[in-house]
């Protein structure tokens, strides 16, 4: 029997041998964890829906001598059963040696700098993100800067770590071993390495445990975790919100600091908390990270814009337009962040239009394009300002938004132009949501949706169609006003009585022969050398006259040739002769 003493003395060399080597006791986890290789007889992950870019991206990396795993949330969509919709690839290679071993590789990131492997283009592409396997440092060994990541990018410029005053992370690009770079991780479930080769899971912190239990935990001491980066508060929720479907909910430990750790977010840029915000609401679970904000009392102080979405949730068009967006992802349908922020706002720009368009006094209101131009500038200036209002966002929430009044307008070539639009389809679904609930006709939504889809000889047809409906129909009709031409039977020249007949001649008047002349009849003026080149309208002298002519004298004393009178016969001046007198006959038409 060996004495007591001793066996402790060997104990204590046993430890101080494995502490020079680096190991760590299988009872008890290091720091860092305990690495734990589970075969694929254990966590039962399908090969089959491991994508083949994110295999041909691990190949490659092994192949040239690096380490590579498949990380993140893919492992753990794997375990679950499902098939991941991103694959992130992490490596011991640095940035600039993955690059060049792909055609296609770009270096990206500031704070974090990865390597984006891209497959295909246009809308078909697909980006492999790999990253470089980080060491886990202390913040205090970090470089300290005065201000954050606005204020001091000359002092980060060089520096590959480096914290701010609050301990919060501004540079992490020091590379480390995988047992670091595990640790440095958030959540256990997300800190698992898949090796699509040999099919084993490289697990550091229970992940698959966890995974198992359908548990949120997060690596280390929350509370300082989200101090180091306080995003993880806003991917707490997100996760929270994807993963509560599948049974899961968060580690008490995990989620204690979780709402009280909020302010630590006022140190964070706008642009990264509006692009984190868009994660949280386009990532197919719009509406339970709504709930799962409201549950972890977060509903308010994260961003301001998310508190409006928070606040609106239950309104019936928003609900829609969440309900829309959640319902595409699911589909594997692209989706617009501006169409769910123009949804989430058109209440502040409807109030705004209406109130514009209220006469005040005297004071004329503005046209209803202006108006809404107006109301649509305000809302940005209070609710966007320039994080991403005046970019390709802002600009497509202002046509979805100007688009609207247009709907109404189906003559004429508008329709036409408007279908050619490139957001038109963003502006009729918004048209869409709006009948849903109510506040555009469902005739209007249904026109549009089959003028949209018919050629153009149907459309031309849907197009007079309603340029028929909107003429005057009979006496009483409403409809678009029109201009009436002569030809036109209901004129008002076509509804005068018909004049008597006229006598076929008179005695009283003569001809320079010496015969009788007819009247000149009622439509036709006598053309005659002193009238062809005088318009009716010119004779005209506002009597009554009944359609008879008052002889006129020539410069030689002849009788000149009669004018037309209408309405009322007046008797001659000088009797019933010519007056007048001379032998030159008839005066030239120049006259």
């Amino acid at each position: 029997m060996q004495p007591q003493g001793a066996s402790s003395f060997t104990r204590m060399i046993k430890k101080f041998i494995d502490k020079l080597l680096g190991k760590t006791s299988g009872k008890k986890p290091g720091k860092f964890g305990q690495r734990e290789d589970v075969p694929a007889s254990v966590h039962g992950i399908n090969p089959k829906l491991v994508d083949q870019r994110a295999l041909d991206v691990v190949t490659t990396l092994q192949q040239a001598g690096f380490e590579a795993y498949i990380v993140g949330g893919a492992v753990r969509d794997l375990l679950l059963g499902l098939r991941p919709k991103d694959f992130d690839v992490a490596t011991n290679a640095t940035p600039e040696q993955v690059k060049n071993l792909f055609r296609r590789a770009f270096i990206i990131g500031r704070r974090f700098r990865i390597v984006h492997v891209i497959y295909g283009r246009g809308r078909e592409h697909e980006v492999i993100e790999v990253s470089t396997m980080r060491a886990y440092l202390d913040s205090a060994d970090a470089e300290q800067v005065a201000g954050n990541e606005r204020t001091s990018k000359g002092e980060l410029a060089g520096m590959k770590h480096a914290v701010d005053a609050s301990g919060r992370v501004l540079r992490d690009n020091v590379w480390g071993p995988i047992e670091q770079d595990a640790a440095r991780r958030d959540f256990t479930i997300n800190a698992m390495y898949y090796d699509p080769g040999t099919q084993v899971v490289v697990d550091f912190h229970h992940g698959i445990r966890d995974a198992k239990n359908r548990t949120l935990r997060m690596i280390g001491d929350a509370a300082t975790r989200y101090r180091e980066d306080p995003v993880r508060i806003i991917r707490a929720v997100r996760f929270g919100a994807k993963l509560s479907g599948l049974g899961f909910s968060f580690d008490a430990k995990t989620l204690a600091p979780l709402a009280s750790s909020r302010n630590l977010l006022a140190d964070v840029p706008q642009s990264r908390l509006f692009d984190e915000m868009l994660k949280l609401l386009q990532t197919g679970h719009a509406l339970a990270s709504i709930e799962q904000l409201k549950s972890t009392g977060l509903n308010t102080g994260i961003y301001p814009l998310l508190d409006v979405v928070v606040e609106r949730g239950e309104d019936p068009f928003v609900k829609l337009a969440l309900q829309d967006t959640d319902r595409r992802v699911s589909e594997g349908k692209p989706v617009a962040p501006s169409f769910l922020l123009a949804c989430v706002l058109w209440a502040d720009v409807r109030q705004g239009w209406e109130r514009r368009l209220k006469p005040r006094g005297n004071q004329r209101p503005p046209t209803p394009f202006a108006a809404l131009q107006d109301a649509v500038d305000e809302v940005f200036d209070a609710r966007i300002g320039d994080v991403s209002g005046r970019g390709k966002l802002g600009t497509d929430m202002r046509e979805i938004w100007l688009m609207q009044p247009r709907f109404d307008k189906r003559v004429g070539s508008g329709p036409f132009s408007l279908a050619e639009q490139p957001r038109f389809r963003a502006g009729f679904d918004f048209l869409r949501l709006r009948a849903q609930t109510g506040e555009a006709d469902e005739e209007l939504a249904h026109w549009w949706e089959t003028f949209s889809m018919a050629d153009d000889d149907h459309r031309q047809d849907m197009v007079d169609a309603q340029r028929k409906a909107a003429q005057p129909k009979g006496a009483g009709g409403t409809g678009k006003a029109r201009r009436v031409k002569k030809t036109d039977a209901d004129h008002p020249a076509a509804a005068q009585p018909e004049q008597p007949d006229q006598p076929e001649a008179d005695p009283r008047w003569r001809s320079t022969e010496g015969e009788a002349s007819p009247p000149a009849p009622r439509t036709a003026p006598a053309r005659s050398y002193g009238s062809a080149f005088a318009p009716d309208s010119e004779t005209a002298d506002g009597d009554d006259d009944e359609g008879m002519s008052t002889p006129q004298a020539g410069d030689d004393g002849a009788a000149a040739p009669a004018k037309k009178r209408r309405r009322r016969r007046r008797k001659p001046a000088g009797g019933g002769g010519a007056s007048g007198a001379g032998d030159s006959g008839p005066a030239p038409a120049g006259e």
